[in-house]
């Protein structure tokens, strides 16, 4: 959308145009591996996108906060001093809530008129949520001059998407948000949260994002069952060896989930965890290689763990996948997010990518009764104010 289009729409909804609104962005994010490893502590890297949320936003002069999206119907207005939870969870679960955690660290607030719009597609598992909270967590920050750096602005927002959302994520969403850089992928370990930029070279290679159209609710998946699960792992774990998190066993001591652990199911979950940790450290080399061909080989065995050990897939998911791997030209493709549906990230050779899309647009129809969605995207930068007053 066009930043004039956006502002006029601000100045429909609040009016006074003698004050313009100062306008931010955030982008969206997509994990090129290590899925599922966050909040275990473990190892991810993502990359921020071209698609993300923008938010205008202009301080009242009374303690009156007003949110709206062009995105969907629902709007609202309150005080400042009733922020409480949307129990229908609606979309301005995301903004009040990081305007709760201003609060609660002595932030002092007015009133907010605010206005967001995202062309991140939204239940597909690009992150919209945490792009939501970091765009509204950075625009406070600036306009308020909070003084948080973007790290703790990430720390904000998982807080607020754990305790007053209510979906126990990890850090990895908002950590990319913020923290992204143009044609890097962030390269994050999620107990220290030390970091670094690793570069993505695709050169004769297109990044390809599928959208399977099957949505699925974050909250009400079984995301917070499969935490529970390795949590379970742990504490079998701890009869041999003392770890607060499955990220703290290597590679090499695969060997101990036979030896402690009894439960099939849970002995899968540690193992995907581990093995995935061990793919990300693989990625990292090759990707600073530059070896394209060698990290979709890493995305494909990515997969093969989530659907095999992590069972987090589905028919909608594997099918993507799986096509997608027969099509001349794919290097590797995978599951993105927290899986049951949303997206699946591929790497194609450039010359190939409308057949892929053809091809694989066709076969998925004709096995799940779906239309998928196709995006390329760039890898860009993080969170930014783009339009001052």
């Amino acid at each position: 959308m066009d930043l004039s289009q956006f502002k006029e729409h601000f100045f429909e909804l609040y009016d006074n145009r003698t004050k313009n609104p100062v306008i931010f962005f955030s982008p969206g994010r997509v994990n090129l591996i290590g899925e599922h490893t966050d909040y275990n502590n473990g190892f991810v890297l993502p990359c921020a996108l071209n698609y993300g949320t923008y938010l205008a936003i202009r301080i009242r002069t009374d303690d009156r906060l007003m949110l709206n999206t062009l995105n969907f119907d629902f709007a609202d207005s309150l005080t400042i001093g009733n922020i409480t939870r949307n129990e229908d969870d609606k979309w301005i679960n995301y903004p009040l809530g990081v305007i709760k955690e201003f609060l609660d660290r002595g932030i002092r607030l007015k009133g907010l008129e605010m206005l967001y719009y995202g062309d991140i597609p939204n239940g597909a598992g690009l992150s919209s949520s945490a792009s939501i909270e970091m765009v509204t967590a950075y625009a406070l920050n600036t306009i308020l001059d909070a003084g948080f750096d973007n790290v703790e602005l990430a720390k904000l927002c998982q807080h607020a998407e754990n305790h007053f959302v209510g979906m126990n994520c990890g850090i990895m969403d908002q950590f990319a948000v913020g923290m992204g850089e143009k044609d890097r992928a962030i390269f994050l370990n999620c107990m220290t949260l030390k970091y670094q930029p690793v570069p993505v070279e695709l050169k004769d290679y297109q990044l390809i994002i599928a959208n399977t159209n099957k949505r699925r609710g974050l909250t009400d998946s079984k995301y917070n069952e499969r935490r529970s699960e390795c949590e379970k792992a742990v504490k079998y774990l701890n009869n041999k060896v003392l770890i607060d998190h499955l990220s703290q066993l290597s590679i090499e001591d695969l060997h101990l989930l036979d030896e402690t652990i009894p439960d099939e199911v849970i002995r899968k979950r540690a193992r995907h965890v581990i093995t995935e940790n061990n793919r990300v450290l693989q990625a990292v080399n090759i990707l600073e290689m530059g070896d394209i061909l060698q990290f979709g080989r890493l995305m494909n065995e990515s997969h093969d763990s989530l659907m095999n050990d992590y069972e987090v897939t589905g028919k909608e998911l594997d099918t993507m996948v799986y096509e997608a791997r027969k099509i001349k030209g794919t290097v590797g493709s995978r599951m993105t997010g927290a899986g049951f549906g949303g997206c699946t990230v591929s790497i194609v050779q450039k010359q190939q990518v409308d057949d892929f899309k053809k091809m694989l647009g066709k076969a998925y129809h004709s096995l799940t009764g779906l239309h998928a969605d196709f995006y390329m995207p760039t890898i860009e930068g993080g969170v930014k104010q783009i339009q001052t007053i």
